[in-house]
């Protein structure tokens, strides 16, 4: 009998990223055609620089005299060179993986970790700008970016970087547990909880919309979960609903800096 065939699975545009502490980020990734809006307005700014260093070496040419013509034509050489190998990695290091096209359009350069942009990443995805440019206009990038589940190019897949959209939203509050958790009752949990991100998200979720529902409900949605997380650790499952309070309160403490 013949294997059934594999079902493809649509590209997921969300970069899902968990900590040790399983705590899980979402970022959008840049499209293409983000990217390249981005990538025009850097153009731009580029070719406004070289403009003026062009207009600086022809007025000095023009004041010095035609003996300096060949040190101009050397100086913008040399202005080009750097725009062209230089500007991205400059800008991506010193704003944290913008450049101000980037920055105009809310996208950052990113470890394909979550981690911040070093220099080494950047110089390697821009070194390899030349190859995703074949054979005209970002072709073969363009190629990459359609054929891989985060966009990357191959500046990005080679240097392990991808780039993601932030997203400006509203900081949501601190989830306050009333009353307090007890030092007793924290102590009665264990030092790591054996909870996926996911988890740790639902019972957030809950305890945010829990003042919403009425007494039956909230202790109905509780009774779905918490036995299955006593169990797990080894608890007295005496009350659901603060059983998951508790929970919370453990693993925010655990993420809370020293």
């Amino acid at each position: 009998m013949a294997e059934p065939a594999r079902r493809l699975q649509p590209i997921d545009t969300t970069a899902e990223i968990e900590t040790p502490e399983h705590v899980r980020f979402h970022y959008p990734v840049a499209g293409p055609a983000r990217r390249v809006v981005a990538w025009a307005l850097d153009w731009l700014l580029r070719g406004a620089v070289l403009l003026v260093f062009a207009i600086i070496a022809v007025m000095g040419g023009l004041a010095i005299g035609d003996a300096v013509s060949g040190l101009s034509t050397g100086f913008l050489l040399v202005i080009l060179f750097l725009l062209e190998w230089g500007y991205y990695t400059l800008w991506e290091v010193a704003w944290n993986g913008r450049t101000p096209g980037k920055r105009a359009l809310d996208l950052r350069v990113v470890t394909v970790h979550g981690h911040p942009l070093r220099i080494g990443d950047s110089f390697l995805r821009n070194l390899l700008r030349a190859a995703d440019f074949l054979p005209l206009g970002y072709a073969v990038g363009l190629v990459a970016m359609a054929r891989d589940s985060r966009f990357r190019r191959l500046g990005d897949m080679v240097a392990g970087t991808m780039v993601i959209v932030e997203e400006r939203r509203a900081v949501a509050s601190t989830l306050r547990i009333d009353p307090p958790p007890t030092p007793k009752e924290l102590a009665s949990l264990p030092q790591r909880l054996p909870l996926s991100g996911d988890e740790l998200e639902a019972i957030e979720l809950f305890l945010r919309r829990k003042e919403g529902l009425g007494p039956a409900r909230e202790e109905e949605l509780a009774a779905m979960v918490a036995p299955l997380f006593a169990s797990r650790m080894g608890l007295r499952n005496k009350d659901s609903a603060r059983l998951l309070a508790l929970l919370h309160a453990r693993a925010s403490e655990r993420r809370r800096p020293l």
